[in-house]
């Protein structure tokens, strides 16, 4: 399944800059939001290419530092971004310097809890642009623009192999009172569990870092999050824990910008397709996933 998915994030790649998410939707929507924006053509991200590079050269992007591109991540969600060493590192992280690349602009990162990337955003002062693994989702345009998607991903839950939810039980067992299932604060993980899980508790915390140490000590049973972030904690950290359950969201991960700050939105999805349209992705997703 993640080769199949592989090819299907390859594709996608190739035509990211078609995505104009207009009023973006959630998991459960954003497929209908990458199939409307698979039928814009490449041509625009040429044409938007040039635009965002005349842009950048005028100054016509609003930036919270001249000259460069600040980003606001919450670097404990690998593959995607984390702090080795006490460097950025992840996909997000290349993508964003990517961008920042080609808008010939230095990039500097700012370290945000997740739930507060978005309001920081959108307030303004902070940071120009968000990339924390966000899913593309309604609530969320209210407050921000979203770039076109980078990535699809699903949801998954985990739980320890010598525990009483097993991958046979899972709906039953994770669906009782005093069940206690750990998300991370303000994710579709944590949206996902309140809603099909009402009779367990959604105990939130503020990185999915935490999540896990919560439920390999035992004072969670379960975590739920996006399924690459728990493929790659089961991997390197959490070998005594497994997937009890996958859960086929097909969400679209996308960069938040201000509302206030289009000709920011319009450069960044310039620079995602030459990213697409160069092979950058396909080397990316390579790397890291």
């Amino acid at each position: 399944m993640k080769a199949k998915k592989y090819l299907v994030l390859a594709a996608m790649a190739v035509m990211v800059a078609a995505l104009a998410l207009v009023g973006c939707s959630s998991g459960s929507s954003s497929s209908s939001a990458s199939a409307s924006a698979s039928s814009s053509s490449a041509s625009a991200s040429a044409s938007s290419e040039s635009a965002s590079a005349s842009s950048a050269a005028a100054g016509e992007i609003a930036l919270v530092t001249e000259g460069k591109l600040t980003v606001a991540t919450s670097p404990d969600y690998p593959p995607f971004e984390n702090l080795e060493n006490g460097e950025y590192v992840g996909l997000d992280i290349e993508i964003a310097k990517e961008v920042a690349k080609r808008l010939g602009l230095e990039v500097e990162f700012k370290t945000l809890q997740f739930d507060a990337i978005i309001p920081a955003i959108a307030a303004g002062g902070q940071a120009d642009m968000g990339i924390s693994g966000f899913t593309v989702d309604p609530d969320r345009a209210k407050e921000i623009d979203f770039t076109g998607s980078y990535y699809v991903d699903d949801q998954a839950i985990a739980a320890m192999k010598d525990g009483a939810i097993t991958a046979d039980n899972a709906d039953a067992e994770l669906n009782k009172e005093g069940v206690i299932i750990a998300v991370q604060s303000g994710t579709s993980g944590e949206a996902y569990v309140q809603e099909n899980y009402p009779n367990a508790t959604a105990q939130a915390y503020g990185n999915s870092t935490d999540a896990f140490a919560a439920m390999q000590s035992g004072q969670a049973n379960a975590v739920c999050t996006n399924k690459a972030v728990v493929e790659k904690m089961l991997a390197d950290a959490y070998q005594d824990a497994v997937v009890v359950k996958s859960i086929a969201t097909g969400e679209e991960y996308a960069i938040v910008v201000s509302q206030d700050n289009h000709a920011l939105t319009e450069a960044i999805n310039a620079a995602l397709a030459e990213m697409g349209a160069d092979g950058t992705f396909d080397k990316l997703l390579q790397q890291y996933m």
